[in-house]
């Protein structure tokens, strides 16, 4: 398959050939699913807590006699039909986070550059070098590209210092290397710029 490679200014700069493995996959829609369930899932902090009847401070003693008040029986205070009293089955501490096999992820990967590719949101750039790492210079980039104000993922070999920073304050731009691409930041994004050298590590790893 051959695309369009850019410029950083939108200009084409000639015609390079993609893994056909990578954006002419089969789309497994339900795999994406589990691959962003699986993401969103180990970001989770899992720190809500509550406490037990046992935890509440207070209630140690019974707080009327068994008999003779006329009242129900009542053993403490901190009981959970009472108000301030322990919380029955409520969150605890714990880890959300699990995994999905490799082929699995990999095949997920696939699926999302393939949906992306053929929806038109992927551009090939040949190189981004920008001079300056002042905000400025990220946000002409973008406009050069017509890409500014969209959600922006830019796939790089290499965290280029100027681009990082450049790219640092501006809210709908996220920078990431080619070995961490994964399925939830190609969704995410309404465009997605990949650099040359970028493809090159994608198609080494994923393509097989």
């Amino acid at each position: 398959m051959e695309v369009v490679l850019k410029d950083m200014n939108g200009q084409e700069a000639g015609v390079i050939e993609v893994s056909e493995a990578l954006f002419n996959a089969k789309v497994n829609r339900h795999l994406m699913w589990e691959a962003v369930r699986m993401q969103l899932a180990s970001r989770r902090a899992g720190t809500a807590c509550t406490k037990t009847r046992g935890e509440v401070r207070g209630g140690g003693r019974k707080p009327w006699p068994q008999k003779g008040t006329g009242r129900a029986r009542q053993g403490s205070i901190r009981a959970p039909h009472w108000v301030g009293g322990g919380v029955v089955f409520g969150p605890k501490p714990r880890d959300y986070s699990y995994s999905m096999p490799k082929k699995a992820k990999r095949a997920a990967v696939r699926s999302a550059l393939t949906a992306r590719f053929k929806a038109g949101d992927i551009v090939f750039l040949d190189s981004i070098q920008l001079e300056t790492h002042k905000t400025k210079a990220a946000v002409e980039f973008l406009k050069g590209l017509g890409v500014d104000g969209k959600k922006v993922l830019i796939v790089v070999d290499e965290l280029d210092f100027n681009l990082d920073r450049a790219t640092r304050n501006i809210p709908y731009v996220k920078v990431l290397k080619a070995q961490a691409i994964n399925v939830y930041d190609l969704l995410n994004a309404d465009v997605i710029l990949m650099t040359r050298p970028a493809l090159e590590i994608i198609e080494e790893r994923l393509a097989s």
